[in-house]
């Protein structure tokens, strides 16, 4: 949080704690911030007008008064919360991991406690001197009792500025002692900070530590030193995955309507376009055929845009084993915001949110997705969401609408240009020693006859084709020929033949609802060359001629 942040939360909580609101809930791992911002809101007048005693509880050291030790007896929960009902001065109660009575993640709800909770909430109301209960625990769990009795607070990880004063702080420790060699000007601190985003503080003060014993100096260089420990701790979360891409916009063949869209607002999330009164951009729906670079896109986006590339896992949202299907959505969230600028990529998004109207999962999934509409709609940090999807039969119409994704891009069959050019990358990625290339060379004579020969085929496809007459002429011990890469044509059967129902049919739908990622003229000098797709509705091959999908829109 930046200051202006930290004051908004303790303005948040001091005005809860003065209206009575006798149940608050912060769910946080950093118990120790938490706890040291609640200490400095009950102690000032300025804020809470009647200064209270802070009491914290615990399962091991019972309840006990802020620098003081606790009681024995009041270790047991209901003792705990008697000694609450009996205290008569004005107090604010901080109940640490409570959440074990609530029956989080499958353990038996305490109802004796859960009742003595509800018994309590009159008597805090009415109580002569105001007293509050506040719930820390880094695991968020209700009961349903208590639904409409507890008020939830978000404290958010901490910002850019709390995160480079614990970095000046460790600096300043090591210069005097003289153990670690400090090589940072402020520029070099301000991009270690910035690459410390989205860790509380006890984990960004690990990774500068880390940083520092690996070579015995910090440096500018130790940013990614600073990024992998942030890979390793963001990992454990089993919803958030950090992708590392060497992607280049240029690697993905074609799309160039996509990639102009996307080039123009490259650094639109820095200051210099506040000038021109622009926003963040919310991101992009990419649909359309399968394996023709849409995942591809996602990569070179983070590549192209210098910014972390976050793949949420919405199948993990949803297990029960990691926890609350809605708190993991909800730190997900969090924890994304937190590291922005950045990109969060949903790779088939409709296997996440399908079968939402049915009943199985007590309205989970309709919960999850709602959450994470109104903040695709609302959401005012620079995250910029990409997603992908397959099946647009299982999209829901209200992912679609406008204010969600800026825009709807669909990936088609490569038209033969599009051909040309992943044939054109794959062969000059993979043909590097001289004896393997021999006397083929990659003309554009050759690269024209190839893609000729592979009308509706896909770029995955086609990659395959390359690989395929590379292990040919591997077998043989001898150089790569254009007869190689004809046989693997001959014997690959396309998906516009095996799919192509289903590629009509996203076809029909991109028709009105989305922007071909293909320019139009490329688009149209597809058409002019394609001759041998062009069949009947009732055929069992696709029609790829006239049957484009995508509306023409060029950027």
């Amino acid at each position: 949080m930046a200051t202006s942040t930290i004051s908004e939360f303790k303005t948040l909580l001091s005005n809860l704690l003065k209206a009575r609101f006798p149940y608050l809930y912060i769910s946080t791992w950093e118990e120790e911030r938490a706890l040291s911002v609640i200490e400095s809101v009950v102690k000032d007048e300025a804020l809470i007008k009647t200064p209270r005693k802070l009491f914290t509880w615990s399962i091991t050291k019972g309840m006990a008064e802020w620098g003081k030790k606790g009681t024995e007896e009041t270790k047991v929960p209901m003792n705990a919360l008697q000694f609450i009902e009996n205290f008569d001065e004005p107090a604010v109660f901080v109940m640490k991991d409570f959440h074990i009575f609530f029956g989080a993640q499958h353990s038996r709800p305490d109802h004796q406690v859960i009742r003595k909770i509800r018994d309590l909430l009159p008597l805090l109301k009415r109580s002569r001197n105001p007293k509050n209960v506040i719930f820390v625990s880094p695991i968020l769990a209700i009961p349903n009792e208590l639904q409409k009795d507890v008020t939830i607070i978000d404290f958010d990880l901490p910002t850019f500025q709390e995160i480079k004063n614990v970095l000046k702080e460790m600096v300043i420790a090591n210069r005097n002692s003289g153990r670690i060699m400090i090589d940072l000007s402020p520029e070099d601190e301000e991009r270690l900070a910035k690459a410390a985003l989205g860790l509380t503080l006890h984990e960004a003060e690990n990774a500068f530590a880390r940083a520092m014993v690996q070579d015995g100096r910090l440096d500018r260089n130790d940013v990614e030193v600073i990024l992998e420990e942030k890979r390793q701790i963001i990992k454990k979360s089993e919803i958030l995955e950090f992708i590392k891409s060497d992607l280049n916009i240029e690697d993905v063949g074609g799309l160039e309507n996509l990639k102009r869209w996307l080039k123009k607002r490259n650094k639109s999330w820095l200051d210099s376009a506040k000038r021109y009164g622009l926003p963040a951009p919310k991101g992009v729906l990419i649909t359309g055929v399968p394996g023709c670079g849409k995942s591809l896109i996602a990569k070179a986006i983070s590549a192209m845009w210098k910014l972390p590339l976050l793949r949420l896992d919405l199948g993990k949202i949803f297990s029960g084993i990691v926890g609350s299907s809605e708190e993991n959505m909800r730190k997900a969230i969090k924890t994304v915001e937190a590291i922005s600028p950045a990109i969060l990529w949903i790779d088939e998004i409709e296997k996440g949110f399908s079968g939402l109207s049915s009943s199985g999962d007590s309205g989970t999934s309709s919960r999850i997705f709602g959450t994470f509409l109104t903040w695709m709609q609302e959401k005012t940090k620079p995250v910029f969401v990409v997603a992908t999807a397959n099946n647009i039969d299982s999209l829901p119409a209200e992912l679609m609408r406008k204010g969600r994704f800026d825009e709807i891009f669909f990936v088609d069959l490569p038209t033969k240009k599009e051909r040309k050019e992943i044939f054109l990358l794959h062969l000059r990625k993979r043909l590097k020693d001289p004896e393997v290339i021999g006397d083929f060379q990659i003309t554009d004579a050759v690269l024209e006859h190839l893609a000729n020969l592979t009308e509706g085929y896909v770029g995955a496809e086609i990659e395959q084709i390359v690989i395929s007459a590379l292990f040919d002429a591997f077998s043989e011990e001898r150089s790569l020929r254009l007869e190689d890469l004809e046989r693997a044509i001959k014997n690959t059967v396309p998906l516009s033949v095996t799919q192509a129902e289903q590629i009509r049919r996203i076809r029909e739908w991109a028709n009105v609802r989305a922007v071909a990622a293909t320019p139009n003229e490329d688009r149209m000098d597809y058409q002019k060359q394609s001759s041998k797709y062009e069949i009947s509705p009732s055929s069992d091959e696709m029609d790829i001629k006239f049957a484009r999908g995508g509306r023409a829109v060029d950027f």
